[in-house]
């Protein structure tokens, strides 16, 4: 069934070439687009364009197929171009003409926008969890190892003393960047398309203000062509956000990856965490790791994925948008992946207690020696010499005992002020909100 379809049938080929992959990736709007669905329903008996007891007969047959969507029992049938034709056809197949009804002052392209904004509302809650989950972790790690120094490099050389509880609390506070991010992204994110019809609007006296209520969206899209204007820069505001996690978590693996290998032999992996060689019995490889690198690569180059498929494009729709799952949704699962598999890997992770007792190491502690000169009085650059011959000569001492104290550093990590700071980010999404008006929606 084709919502637009006349009397002529469209070349088979043709046809199969235009729908895609949406069938499948469709699923994942199911229960987004009766969720609308009910929505734009109860705002159409307010206007009289649907009887009472049709918007009740409608309800009920709607909560029924949602019902089948959450049990699994769901599917989008042979001969249905997309989701919104199944439900449509669902309605009309059990209800006859008050079906038909469904679809006034609407078009498929604000109806799959809706759908977008609500499926993207939930996964950014689900992204969320996640990064919150990881900061924790990451949080106790800090703790638990900010006595545990370690290696600071530059241009990848050793350069001044640092410790895992610095290592550990620079990806927490990363995070809290990255959520910042996200939230802006969810405010964007949260605002009602629907009633924007084919993005000129309708005649029909729509009550947007109604829909967003009713939907938990936190705004609405007012103008239509703007709100039409949403596909694809939703996606991509979405990406920029994802791009920013996954650079975190691409970061984090890199020196997991590399810390592992035996001549750092910083930290230690679990066995049941790493894979074997075909041929070399001894090798316990970080495969984890290096799946997570990869992915939080793809994920970063997201964004110049979306701008390829929208950038040349006109104001208003174009079938180039229906890609955008194609390549988002995917990404979504991915990044969710990483995160859970993140979490789950840096409860196992041992660190080495022992690496700067290495002579190698010495040099780490150059600037501290320079800095004890300064606070003894010698000039800056007068110490810088005197601590870089010394180095020349092969006479160079040092203290293993130092004292950093200001904010962030070896001695004060301010993990409570960078749990602060998630915090206040957390409580500014609304999503306790969003779910109470979804469920009485749904009830």
């Amino acid at each position: 069934m084709k919502l637009w379809q006349k009397d002529f049938t469209l070349d088979k080929t043709i046809e199969n070439f235009t729908i895609g992959k949406d069938k499948e990736l469709d699923l994942f709007l199911a229960k987004f687009d009766v969720q609308g669905s009910l929505a734009h329903i109860e705002m159409l008996e307010s206007i009289g364009l649907l009887e009472k007891e049709e918007l009740h007969t409608l309800q009920v047959e709607l909560k029924s197929i949602y019902q089948k969507i959450e049990n699994g029992n769901f599917q989008i049938e042979d001969g249905m171009e997309d989701i919104h034709s199944q439900i449509e056809w669902m309605l009309t197949e059990k209800l006859g003409d008050v079906g038909k009804k469904i679809h006034s002052g609407r078009s498929r392209n604000d109806q799959v926008l809706v759908d977008l904004r609500l499926f993207f509302r939930e996964e950014i809650q689900s992204i969320l969890k996640l990064v919150k989950a990881l900061f924790e972790k990451l949080q106790i790690a800090s703790e638990q190892h900010k006595n545990i120094l370690m290696p600071g490099y530059t241009h990848t050389q050793t350069a001044m003393v640092s410790s895992f509880g610095l290592w550990f609390g620079a990806f927490a506070e990363s995070l809290t960047d990255d959520l910042q991010l996200l939230l802006s992204v969810h405010k964007i994110n949260n605002q009602n398309p629907l009633g924007s019809a084919a993005g000129y609007g309708s005649s029909f006296p729509l009550n947007r203000t109604m829909t967003t209520q009713i939907l938990g969206f936190k705004d609405l899209n007012y103008n239509v062509v703007h709100a039409q204007m949403g596909r694809g820069k939703t996606e991509l505001t979405l990406s920029f956000a994802m791009a920013s996690i996954a650079n975190t978590l691409g970061k984090l693996a890199t020196d997991v990856c590399l810390f592992s290998n035996q001549n750092f032999n910083f930290i230690k992996l679990p066995q049941e965490f790493t894979t074997g060689s075909s041929i070399m019995p001894h090798k316990k490889n970080p495969d984890v790791f290096e799946l997570i690198r990869a992915k939080s690569n793809q994920i970063q180059n997201l964004p110049q994925q979306i701008m390829a498929i929208c950038n040349n494009l006109i104001t208003g729709y174009h079938r180039d948008f229906q890609l955008l799952k194609e390549t988002v949704f995917p990404a979504i699962q991915n990044l969710k992946d990483c995160l859970n598999i993140t979490t789950l890997a840096l409860e196992k992770i041992e660190v080495r207690a022992d690496i700067l007792e290495e002579k190698k190491y010495q040099y780490l502690y150059s600037v501290e020696e320079v800095n004890r000169l300064v606070l003894e009085g010698t000039p800056f650059r007068d110490a810088y010499k005197i601590v870089g011959m010394q180095i020349e000569n092969g006479n160079f001492t040092y203290d293993k005992n130092i004292h950093h104290t200001h904010e962030g550093s070896l001695g004060n990590l301010c993990n409570s002020q960078i749990e602060e700071k998630m915090n206040q980010i957390l409580q500014e999404f609304d999503f306790e909100k969003i779910e109470n008006q979804i469920a009485k929606l749904i009830s």
